[in-house]
């Protein structure tokens, strides 16, 4: 009976944690889905500014507006975009509204979540997370930064070369082109998570720094296979572009988790013996 009383509080409080996250993710959600920016120039003093404000647009929303950025950004000029199907567009604006949804909402949704989990943690581990905590933000943050700015417009721009020796036109369903740069794009701020993963498994004892320099080939060989299953397409190109980067992420993360184990283990013997 007190296990069940337990496993109800539990749900109860998870329950409670996602209708406050939707209370806010819905209405931001809602907000990107039926208004757009229009812009304005402000001069005063000799001085110009541009600025922003939002208005009604159901059709002309904020979606549609990082569409058509993401599209100058991403691809060549002489690349044309097709609405292969009825509905493309409108689930092409709904999968990036979810998106910016999950960005400006990350911080609410990181806090509800550790709010929840924090008290089923031990001290070393709640230590631990404080710890990485900022980093792995700020390692997601560069690779899907990394992702966006440089990777996935070198990808697109490799790939239509190839498309042009061949003398093919280069057109490119809506859907597929979104599909890929945000998958693209994200996997590198899933990888560049790599380093962090292995520095806690080591730091939480789960893993010896050892294991991880013995068994470099088959993270190498992980990272090629990781590379070939992320990428929607079937090139070995950007298999590779993933996959590079990954490697020396790894062999990062192995050497310091190697310097975190070299420091403590003498502290740790210091603190047995006395």
């Amino acid at each position: 009976m007190v296990n069940l009383d337990r496993i109800l509080s539990v749900v109860s409080e998870l329950r409670r944690r996602l209708l406050r996250i939707l209370y806010v993710l819905a209405p931001l959600f809602g907000f990107l889905v039926t208004f757009q920016f229009r812009f304005f120039r402000f001069t005063f003093a000799g001085l110009s500014w541009t600025g922003a404000y939002p208005y009604p647009n159901l059709f002309d929303n904020i979606t549609a507006q990082v569409f058509r950025a993401l599209t100058v950004w991403m691809l060549p000029p002489h690349v044309e975009l097709l609405n292969v199907g009825v509905g493309d567009s409108v689930v092409v604006q709904m999968e990036i509204a979810a998106l910016l949804t999950l960005i400006f909402g990350m911080p609410w949704l990181v806090h509800e979540v550790g709010a929840f989990l924090v008290p089923a943690l031990r001290t070393n581990e709640r230590e631990l997370i404080r710890r990485i905590g900022i980093p792995a933000t700020v390692l997601f943050a560069i690779g899907t930064g990394l992702g966006f700015a440089y990777w996935t417009p070198l990808t697109f721009n490799l790939l239509f070369r190839y498309v042009s020796a061949m003398g093919l036109a280069p057109v490119l369903g809506v859907q597929d082109f979104i599909a890929f740069t945000l998958l693209y794009s994200f996997a590198f701020g899933v990888v560049f998570e790599l380093p962090v993963f292995l520095y806690a498994l080591t730091r939480l004892r789960v893993v010896k720094a050892a294991f991880w320099r013995q068994h470099w080939r088959a993270a190498v060989l992980g990272s090629l296979i990781f590379g070939m299953v992320i990428t929607p397409d079937n090139s070995g190109i950007t298999m590779l572009l993933i996959a590079t980067p990954m490697i020396a992420l790894y062999f990062g993360g192995a050497w310091f988790a190697a310097r975190w184990e070299h420091q403590s283990d003498p502290l740790r013997r210091r603190a047995v013996g006395a």
